[in-house]
């Protein structure tokens, strides 16, 4: 699910030019329909660290970093949010362990863990996050693959139920595209733009993005209101 595209520099290339046909039907299905696979130890574990360190965070809001890769994207957001607990996420330890010279900063905790689990785990706890941030996941842009993507997932209404400002980034416009549409039959209504990144790039695939010269789009939401909005 938050695995990138093997060349980075290239738009994406799918037979899908515009929201999959088949996209509410599936989203309604999942929102009526709870997920009932199984989840794994290692990030049941790994959750009830992370919520540990939620909980000793006292009052500060909580920012998570969904798919955060190598945490490049964690560190800017703990930057730019001083005052928030920012949890990164990713399922990949070669990701998350990559070394750096200068220490992360005291409000930023990186997680090993399986998102699809991750969210429902966090649900079932209560969390209510401050700021959410999906940055470039892996599109699958083949038609078939509609599933594997967030909104297109059972894991989609977990995902929502964490509520707070949530922010999606992507290099293709469908994803975009969809992600509206899927937030509508949960009563939400997001704001789809183009997006141009400042000389601050999040993560390095945005920065190799916009150098290549790709549009980039964001789609984001207030999920504290019924409508999105406010």
């Amino acid at each position: 699910m938050v695995e990138h595209q093997s060349d980075p520099s290239r738009p994406v290339n799918s037979s899908q030019d515009g929201a999959h046909p088949d996209l509410i039907p599936i989203v309604e299905k999942h929102r009526t329909h709870p997920f009932r696979r199984p989840i794994a130890d290692h990030t049941k574990r790994a959750f009830e660290g992370a919520d540990k360190i939620a909980q000793k965070s006292g009052n500060a809001p909580l920012l998570l970093d969904a798919g955060c890769g190598t945490g490049d994207s964690t560190r800017r957001l703990s930057q730019t949010y001083p005052d928030h607990l920012v949890l990164g996420v990713d399922k990949s330890s070669h990701r998350l362990t990559k070394e750096r010279e200068v220490p992360p900063p005291e409000n930023m905790t990186l997680i090993r863990a399986d998102l699809m689990d991750f969210y429902r785990l966090a649900e079932k706890a209560g969390w209510q996050l401050a700021q959410h941030y999906i940055l470039y996941p892996n599109p699958w842009p083949k038609p078939g693959h509609l599933m594997r993507r967030w909104h297109g997932s059972p894991i989609f209404p977990s995902l929502l139920a964490l509520g707070g400002g949530l922010t999606l980034r992507t290099n293709w416009r469908p994803y975009a595209e969809e992600f509206s549409l899927a937030l509508k039959v949960f009563g939400h209504k997001g704001t789809l733009k183009r997006h141009i990144p400042d000389s601050l790039y999040l993560t390095p695939f945005e920065e190799k993005y916009a150098r290549s010269g790709q549009a980039l789009w964001q789609v984001t939401v207030n999920l504290a209101t019924q409508d999105g909005e406010g």
